[in-house]
C-alpha cells in the first residue's frame, strides 16, 4: 500500500464501524488526515482521525483508535497498526513497491502553468484571484497567495475552502488558517533585483508565513548549503540521467528497485504533502519535502547508469526510471512555488 491510500483506507474503516454501531453516530470526516509521524513517533505514518470522530461517537479518541486499529491491523498493504497517546493511530507499512509508488504519482492532478516574473509595481497577468479580505497586498503576502492557490488546485475544488480543523499528529503544527504573513524586510536594494525572481520567491515560500524570509548571499550561491540551489541541480541532474542513458542506448523502464528505500519514501509522501500543504496552506511543507526529495535523489544517481564495462540491464532502465519520476516530481514542486526547473545547471 502507498502512504497516499491510507487516507481513504482509514475513511472506508470509519465507515464500516460506523455502519456495524461501534462508533455510534459518528459521522465519517470528510477529510481524514494522515502525515508522516514526527521524530520520536510510532511506526512511520499518523493520524488524528478519532479525535475527528469521539464526540459523534460518544467515546473516548483512545477508545475510537482502539476500534479503528482493530479494523485496519490485517488490511493488505498495512504491516502493523497502533494506538499512540490520547488516541492517535500510527502505521507501519511494508517495502515500498517502485511500480506503485511511480503509479500513485502519475494520478496526481496536473499543476498549472507557473507565473511569469514577478512584477512589484503591478498585479501579476496569471495571478490567482486576489488575496482574501484583510491579508496585506505586499510582496510577499502575494506570493504566498499565489502558491496556496495553486497547491490547492492539486487537490480540487473541496480544498479551496477551510476544513473543520482537527488535531494534529504529535510534532505537528495545529490546522487552521495561517499565521499573520511577515512582510518582505527591507533589505539593500530592491530583493527582485537583488536575488532575482526564483532565488526571491524561494526566501518567501520556503519559511513559515509568520517569520521573515531568510535573504542572504547564500541564496546566489551554486553550492550544497544552499537549499534553493540543491533542489533545481537534482532535477537537472534527473534531466542529464536520461540523456546519458540514450547515449548508451537504453530507456526508463518501471519496475522493481531494490536498493531506493530512502528514495521511495519521499517519492511515496509527495500527495500526502501536497494534500497537508494545501490543508494548512502552507507552502513552506511542499519546500521542505522538495528539499528532502532532491537530497534523496542526489545520493541515488550514483547507482542509475551502469559503471566501468557494466552493460544496461533492467536493473538500470528501472533505476532511470524512478530518477525520471523524481526529477518530474521536483519540477512539478517548483512550479507550484512558482520557481523555474532549469534542464542545465
Amino acid at each position: 500500500m502507498n502512504p497516499a491510500d491510507l487516507p481513504r483506507t482509514v475513511a472506508h474503516a470509519v465507515c464500516r464501524a460506523v455502519e456495524d454501531g461501534e462508533l455510534g453516530g459518528a459521522a465519517v470526516p470528510e477529510r481524514v488526515v494522515v502525515e508522516r509521524t514526527r521524530p520520536g513517533g510510532v511506526g512511520e505514518y499518523a493520524s488524528p482521525v478519532a479525535f475527528q470522530v469521539a464526540r459523534g461517537a460518544r467515546l473516548r479518541p483512545a477508545d475510537v483508535a482502539a476500534v479503528l486499529a482493530r479494523r485496519l491491523n490485517g488490511v493488505p498493504g498495512i504491516g502493523r497498526v497502533e494506538v499512540t497517546g490520547p488516541g492517535f493511530v500510527n502505521f507501519v507499512l511494508p517495502a515500498l513497491s517502485a511500480p506503485e509508488v511511480i503509479a500513485s504519482l502519475a494520478a496526481l492532478r496536473p499543476s498549472p502553468t507557473r507565473p511569469t516574473a514577478l512584477r512589484p509595481s503591478a498585479p501579476h497577468p496569471t495571478a490567482p484571484p486576489a488575496a482574501p479580505a484583510g491579508v496585506a497586498a505586499g510582496l510577499r503576502e502575494r506570493v504566498v497567495h499565489e502558491a496556496v492557490v495553486r497547491i490547492a488546485h492539486t487537490q480540487g475544488p473541496r480544498q479551496d475552502a477551510p476544513g473543520a480543523p482537527t488535531p494534529a499528529a504529535p510534532g505537528a503544527p495545529a490546522p487552521g488558517a495561517p499565521a499573520p504573513v511577515a512582510p518582505v524586510p527591507p533589505q539593500d536594494g530592491d530583493v527582485l533585483a537583488r536575488y532575482g525572481n526564483d532565488a526571491a520567491r524561494w526566501a518567501m515560500l520556503a519559511g513559515p508565513a509568520r517569520e521573515a524570509p531568510a535573504f542572504s548571499e547564500r541564496l546566489l550561491v551554486q553550492g550544497e548549503d544552499n537549499d534553493f540551489f540543491r533542489v533545481r541541480y537534482a532535477f537537472s541532474r534527473s534531466r542529464a540521467l536520461l540523456r546519458n542513458a540514450r547515449d548508451l542506448g537504453f530507456t526508463p523502464a518501471v519496475g522493481e528497485v531494490d536498493d531506493a528505500r530512502a528514495l521511495l519514501r519521499p517519492l511515496a509522501d509527495h500527495p500526502l504533502v501536497l494534500e497537508a500543504a494545501a490543508h494548512h496552506r502552507a507552502p513552506e511543507r511542499l519546500a521542505r519535502h522538495l528539499v528532502e526529495l532532491s537530497d534523496a535523489l542526489l545520493d541515488f544517481q550514483y547507482r542509475v547508469l551502469p559503471q566501468g564495462d557494466e552493460k544496461p540491464s533492467a536493473a538500470h532502465r528501472a533505476r532511470l526510471a524512478l530518477a525520471e519520476a523524481a526529477g518530474t516530481v521536483l519540477a512539478g514542486g517548483l512550479s507550484l512555488l512558482g520557481i523555474d526547473a532549469p534542464e542545465r545547471l
